[in-house]
């Protein structure tokens, strides 16, 4: 006897075989099967190799940071090294004046701002100067004599500390030349310099004063000094004969050419010495210049026969 699934009255015969076509759809395929597994293959092998790379990533930090701190130092270095052989290449290729003789030929001066003039004229013995004005930092200097090493020396430091940052803003200026040394005048008298440093000696006292050319881009926006030993000073307009010579300097050699220079001004037609002036010694150069290369200065202020 042949025994047959009854059928629902009602029902559509392609129902079972949608049913059956259902089922096998949710039972996965062997190449879904292949899929899963690689898939879960895969995501176990990334786990420990994403472990080690969130423990590199630190490492990596570090050794970054390391880098980086190399780096920065490194450049800081060659900043240093690059203002190191800038300022070094002022002294080692230094400037030359216009030479009369061969002593001047051979001197040099470093390649640093110095103060404004324009030649007047010039002889075998002298150049006249008219010396545009600027402003210096002075302060007195201990001792008998203007080349004593010892009040030379705490002298400049003094201003020399100045000009670094011992002043109000705390800010550090360029270095000028020359350096001057005079004779201080005294109390009440005008004050008129013409150089970075000046060293006078008062008449009948023993006193002398160092001076510093400011940096003209400052004008008379100087900053004050801290120390109250140091002044600042305007220095006006005025005529100046120079007589230059090398080597070092000492006060005897001083006296002697100032001697020589007030005696070749009184045979000049167009200037003469002022009355009250004393004289004015320009040093140029750092210590370690050689002597025949050195340039140093002794200045007296003239005025017109006119006037």
């Amino acid at each position: 006897m042949l025994l047959c699934e009854p059928l629902i009255v009602g029902q559509p015969i392609a129902s079972k075989t949608q049913t059956i076509s259902r089922t096998r759809n949710l039972s996965p395929s062997p190449s879904s099967r292949t899929i899963t597994n690689i898939s879960m293959a895969t995501d176990r092998a990334t786990a420990p190799r994403q472990q080690r790379r969130r423990t590199m990533s630190a490492l990596e930090a570090r050794i970054s940071l390391v880098f980086a701190l190399a780096s920065q130092t490194a450049s800081l270095s060659q900043r240093l090294v690059l203002d190191f052989t800038t300022e070094a290449a002022k002294y080692l290729f230094p400037k030359r004046f216009e030479s009369r003789t061969l002593e001047e030929a051979l001197m040099s001066v470093p390649d640093l701002e110095t103060f404004k003039f324009r030649v007047l004229s010039r002889t075998d013995q002298y150049e006249i100067r008219e010396v545009e004005p600027y402003f210096v930092a002075e302060t007195s200097m201990p001792g008998k004599t203007g080349f004593d090493f010892n009040g030379a020396s705490k002298s400049f430091n003094v201003l020399a500390e100045y000009l670094f940052g011992e002043n109000t803003r705390k800010e550090k200026m360029e270095m000028t030349t020359p350096v001057f040394t005079r004779t201080s005048l005294s109390d009440g008298e005008k004050m008129e310099m013409t150089a970075p440093v000046i060293t006078k000696r008062v008449e009948d006292q023993d006193k002398w004063q160092m001076s510093f050319l400011m940096p003209s881009k400052y004008g008379a926006n100087l900053p004050f000094p801290k120390d109250p030993s140091v002044r600042i000073r305007e220095v006006p307009r005025k005529i100046v004969a120079v007589v230059a010579f090398s080597g070092f300097v000492t006060d005897e050699d001083i006296k002697q050419r100032e001697t020589k220079l007030r005696e070749a001004l009184k045979n000049d037609r167009q200037f003469q010495v002022k009355e009250g002036t004393s004289v004015e010694v320009a040093q140029y150069n750092p210590p370690f210049t050689l002597p025949f290369q050195r340039r140093n200065e002794i200045a007296i202020e003239v005025e017109s026969k006119e006037e």
